[in-house]
This record gives C-alpha cells, sequence and structure tokens, in this order.
C-alpha cells in the first residue's frame, strides 16, 4: 500500500471514530429528550419550571423542578466560590513562584486527586466534614448544602488548578521580563500581566469546574441532606437535580409520570451542562 493510500486510511478511521461520537452523543440526547418530554402531559411547563412542590410519592403526584434548580445553582456556586480562587492562585504560584523541582512533584500530585472516586469523597464529606459542621457552626445537621459545596470544590480544584496552569505556562516568557523590565514586583507583574494574558485558559477551566460540579452525583447524593426545598440559608439541606435522579430512579415504574419527570430533569441537566461547555468553549477561542 502506498503512502498516499495509507493516510488516506488513516484519515478515514479518524473520521469514522470523530462521527461515531457525535453519533452516540446525538442518540443519547434524543433519547433523553424522547423520555423527558411526556412529562408535560402531567404538568404544564410553567409549573413544572417555577412550582415549588416535588412529591413523586403524593396523590395526585407534584412534579415541580424549581427547588431541584436552585438546590444545584446554589451548590455550584458554593463550590465555585471556592475552588476558582483556590484553582487559580496555586496554578499562580506554581508558575510563577514555586522551583521547578517542586512544580513537577506537585503537579501529577493535584492531577491525581481528580482520580479520586467521588464515593470516596461524599464518605469524606459525610464522616468528617459534616460533625465539624454541626459543633463549629452550630448547624441543625452536618449533610446540607455547605458541606455539598466544599465537597464539589475539592473535586473541582484539580481540574481549575491543572488547565489554569497550563495555560500560565503558555504566556511568554518576554512579557514577564518586560513587565519586570518596567520595575514591576512580581505579584504585580503576576496579576497585571501573566494572568490577564491566560484570561481565556483560566475562564475555561473554570468553566469546566462549574460543568463537573452541577453535574456531579455521588457526592451531593451523600452530602447534600436530600430536602427538596429552596435553601434559605447555606447550611439548609438541599436536594440538586443529580441526587434526585440517582435517588428516585429505582422507584419509579417504567414510563410512569415519575419516570419522565426524572428524565425531564436530565434533560434540563443537560442543557446546563451544555450551556457551561458552550461558554466555555466561547472563551477558549476569546482574542486576548
Amino acid at each position: 500500500m502506498s503512502t498516499a493510500n495509507k493516510e488516506r486510511l488513516i484519515q478515514i478511521i479518524l473520521a469514522v471514530v470523530a462521527f461515531s461520537s457525535l453519533l452516540f452523543l446525538g442518540l443519547i440526547t434524543l433519547f433523553l429528550f424522547m423520555e423527558g418530554l411526556p412529562v408535560f402531559r402531567h404538568v404544564g411547563i410553567g409549573a413544572f419550571f417555577t412550582g415549588t412542590d416535588w412529591y413523586p410519592s403524593a396523590d395526585p403526584p407534584e412534579f415541580q423542578i424549581l427547588p431541584l434548580i436552585v438546590g444545584s445553582l446554589a451548590v455550584t456556586l458554593v463550590a465555585s466560590l471556592i475552588a476558582v480562587p483556590l484553582g487559580v492562585l496555586t496554578a499562580a504560584w506554581m508558575t510563577e513562584v514555586a522551583p521547578p523541582l517542586l512544580r513537577r512533584i506537585l503537579k501529577p500530585v493535584i492531577e491525581l486527586l481528580a482520580a479520586l472516586p467521588s464515593v470516596v469523597v461524599g464518605f469524606f464529606g459525610m464522616i468528617v466534614v459534616a460533625p465539624i459542621l454541626q459543633n463549629v457552626f452550630d448547624a441543625d445537621i452536618g449533610l446540607n448544602l455547605f458541606n455539598a459545596g466544599v465537597m464539589l470544590a475539592f473535586m473541582s480544584v484539580p481540574t481549575i488548578c491543572s488547565i489554569s496552569e497550563d495555560a500560565l505556562y503558555g504566556v511568554p516568557q518576554s512579557l514577564r521580563e518586560a513587565s519586570l523590565a518596567l520595575g514591576a514586583t512580581r505579584w504585580e507583574t503576576t496579576a497585571g500581566v501573566v494572568i490577564p494574558a491566560a484570561f481565556s485558559g483560566i475562564g475555561t477551566a473554570c468553566m469546566l469546574g462549574m460543568s463537573r460540579s452541577i453535574g456531579e452525583t455521588m457526592v451531593v447524593l451523600m452530602v447534600a441532606g436530600g430536602a427538596g426545598i429552596i435553601p434559605e440559608w447555606i447550611f439548609d439541606p438541599v436536594r440538586p437535580m443529580p441526587a434526585a435522579i440517582a435517588a428516585e430512579i429505582a422507584e419509579a415504574s417504567f414510563r410512569g409520570a415519575h419516570y419522565h419527570a426524572l428524565f425531564a430533569i436530565g434533560m434540563v441537566l443537560f442543557l446546563f451542562t451544555l450551556a457551561f461547555n458552550c461558554v466555555a468553549q466561547a472563551i477558549s477561542m476569546k482574542k486576548n
């Protein structure tokens, strides 16, 4: 086989693999919407998204997911407020301050944290963090919004830190040298030159971290408290959308109203995740 034919064959194989991924994603999306949309025969679209009563076992059942949406967004917000500064500042320290040897050691260690099973993180939140929150902050229950946010932040930091560190490391050294030559300190150079120059990469890292937070299932199922209410305080229990799906799917009758309602929640969750990824893509393509 000639070299040209080999290259053509490789191109065809790569194209088939790429289109197969798109096909599988399309089929999953189609199935999700086919199973989720029928719930609107039982409840109106407005009531489904704006109502505050999620009682699948009531008679008649109530399928209103606003508390679940608020719970997911609140947990993601708390996780982001913790993980974004911590991840970006850690990346900046590793890039601008840490010795090369220490950086080579810390980078794989931080990336290894991303491989921790979520159930292990959930157990840590239940056994260690929950009693601390009750004792230190006098919370009514240790399994709450703040606990879930802290655990999700712990899981998001490796992603944010690793991608941000790569973005910062990719900033040309000439920019740093020019800033230092003009009399700026190392901190002023990092804050005023390096971080803005790497904004697209850092923004992408933050959005991907938030995307993981809103889609995480096991941690929020174990430590969020499981209450389908709109939280009024950071230590209130919540029931994010992934936790509702995981906890109730085994109890829902096949092709029943509850079953379709859970798939509709998955549909909403899919749209949220898609929005985060689209924003991340737009930020990554932004010219500095």
